[in-house]
């Protein structure tokens, strides 16, 4: 885009606090940016082009929101973790394989959208954010959930369509998990702890599209001490059958179960 433009945005953001610039085919962050560091409290840069975040964005102390989804980013600067007032970070439809350690240091972090990437193992180092409500890793590659999910602070986990056919028992100890989501993966009912019906937090477990009929979930030991549903089955965000990426097995939507 024009400088004439680039620059009616910049003086618009000075006064209003918001840098939003979305569909531009931007290769890079704008340098210019580094003007408004002292004032600039939503960045939204989504569906450009975008490969690298420069070093510099570590100086937005003033920043809460950051949006850069659909872009080509591949990693994230070190530098990111100086955004000590960010409490959203969306970065979804990138080439994201990772985290930098730095991200833990979003002290300030509520919502942490990472859906449309290419993990492959879910990202550890999140159990710093105290804050955490959301954390979106749907449509990746993930194939487990690992015990380390337990030191997570978040409300809402999606999983949803990964590859996931283990399922760590500690995720049944997340000390605020109201809301897991599963639907689309490749577990097997064996695969779902008993813990998270007995003793966990969650109210809300949505887990269809996976390798066995939700109305089996009420062979699972403890199924029958929860009494009146303390929790209920949500229905599929996707009506159409599908292949588990992971087994190749072919799977097909099932009755919605609910309380």
């Amino acid at each position: 885009m024009g400088n004439s433009a680039l620059k009616a945005h910049l003086e618009t953001s000075q006064k209003t606090g918001v840098f939003q610039l979305t569909g531009k085919g931007l290769q890079e962050f704008p340098e210019e940016l580094q003007r408004l560091t002292g004032n600039l409290r939503t960045v939204d840069l989504s569906n450009n082009k975008i490969e690298v975040l420069p070093a510099f964005i570590g100086s937005f102390q003033q920043l809460k929101s950051l949006t850069i989804a659909s872009n080509k980013l591949t990693s994230l600067p070190n530098d990111i973790g100086k955004l000590k007032k960010l409490e959203t970070l969306v970065l979804n439809g990138n080439q994201l394989q990772q985290l930098p350690a730095a991200v833990g240091q979003l002290k300030a972090l509520r919502t942490l959208s990472l859906s449309g990437n290419q993990f492959r193992e879910f990202p550890g180092g999140l159990g710093t954010l105290r804050q955490l409500d959301m954390l979106d890793l749907s449509k990746n590659h993930i194939q487990a959930v690992p015990a380390g999910v337990a030191e997570l602070q978040a409300i809402e986990i999606n999983l949803n369509q990964n590859q996931i056919s283990a399922l760590s028992p500690e995720v049944s100890r997340c000390p605020r998990l109201k809301v897991l989501r599963l639907e689309e993966n490749c577990l097997e009912l064996p695969s779902i702890p008993s813990s998270i019906l007995t003793s966990s937090s969650v109210s809300l477990l949505s887990v269809e599209g996976n390798l066995f009929e939700v109305k089996k979930l009420r062979d699972l030991e403890g199924y029958e001490k929860v009494g009146e549903w303390k929790w209920r089955l949500c229905a599929p965000v996707s009506q159409t059958p599908h292949t588990c990426f992971l087994c190749h097995a072919h799977v097909s939507p099932h009755p919605h179960v609910s309380s």
